[in-house]
Parts: structure tokens; sequence; C-alpha cells
């Protein structure tokens, strides 16, 4: 499976490049699922619903299921964080996965970054990051060895990384 990173300091604009980046690649045809790494605890099931009460009762997978979509909820309940590896076996085959976050990770990607949140840049030490998107090309530093995109052009950034996954 084809995939790519996208990455980035919080409020980088990880999350909206992703979602437009899924709108643009879909709406060219290819299929697209996306893994977003979450630093904190986070819950998408609600307390009083069957399928949080079967979790709470102690339940290691609940899977819920609807003519609309199916959601899969595995409780770790101790265990390791599976690899982003491991997860990725878990995915239907498609077109390309992209990926939000996992910055660690040695997959290809593309840094997102805002002059406004005042980080420093992440791809200068990091050559798994093949390009950045940026909302101030003014803000990076000199002699950046990557290409550099507008972070609100989409579509070249859809170019790019298609061309790198051999889309």
């Amino acid at each position: 499976m084809r995939l790519y990173g996208v990455t980035g300091w919080k409020n980088s604009g990880k999350t909206g490049l992703v979602e437009r980046l899924v709108a643009e690649l879909t709406a060219r045809g290819f299929s697209v699922s996306t893994v977003k790494h979450a630093h904190h605890s986070f819950d998408v099931d609600h307390p009083g619903r069957d399928s949080y009460r079967h979790r709470d009762a102690g339940a290691r997978e609940v899977l819920l299921s609807s003519r609309n979509r199916i959601a899969l909820m595995t409780e770790l309940r101790g265990a390791e964080e599976p690899a982003l590896e491991t997860l990725l076996t878990r995915l239907a085959p498609v077109d390309l996965v992209l990926v939000e976050g996992y910055k660690r990770d040695r997959h290809p990607k593309i840094e997102a970054h805002r002059a406004e949140t005042g980080q420093p840049l992440i791809a200068p030490g990091d050559e798994t990051i093949r390009a950045v998107a940026s909302d101030s090309a003014r803000s990076l530093p000199e002699g950046l060895a990557r290409p550099v995109f507008d972070l609100d052009d989409t579509g070249a950034i859809a170019d790019f990384i298609l061309s790198e996954v051999g889309l």
C-alpha cells in the first residue's frame, strides 16, 4: 500500500491539509484512506450508548455496524500502542493512505508549517520530509534543500505526492 505523511507541529495546518488532499485526490478518482495519530486520550463513543456499555463492561473490541458505516473500537487496556505498520494492516486496500502525525516514523512526508506558531521547521533534521507546505515562504530558513509549496496550493501538493508515490 502506498502511503504518504503530513507532519508538523501543533496548529501547523496538518488536518486542514489532509482534508483538502483527500477531497482533491478522491475527486481525481483515487481511493484514499487516512490514519491520524493523537497524542492524547480520545473517545469516539458516548456514555450510555450500547457500544460504550460493551466497552465499559470490558470488551477488548467492539464492532459497530450499520448500512452507512462500520466502526471498530479497540481498547488497549494497558497494552502498548500498535505501531503504524501494524495499524496499516487493518485497512482495506486503497490507492493511497495519508498519514497525519507519526513524525518519528520513517515514511515519506510533507511538513505543514505556519509562521504564526513560532515553531522551527522539522525538515532540516529529518530526511523523510520531502517537501514543506508553508503559509509564509519568507519565514523558512535560506538554503532549505526541499521543495516549498504554499500551504493552500492543494493541487500542486497533490501532484507532488502522486509523483512521489508513483500514481
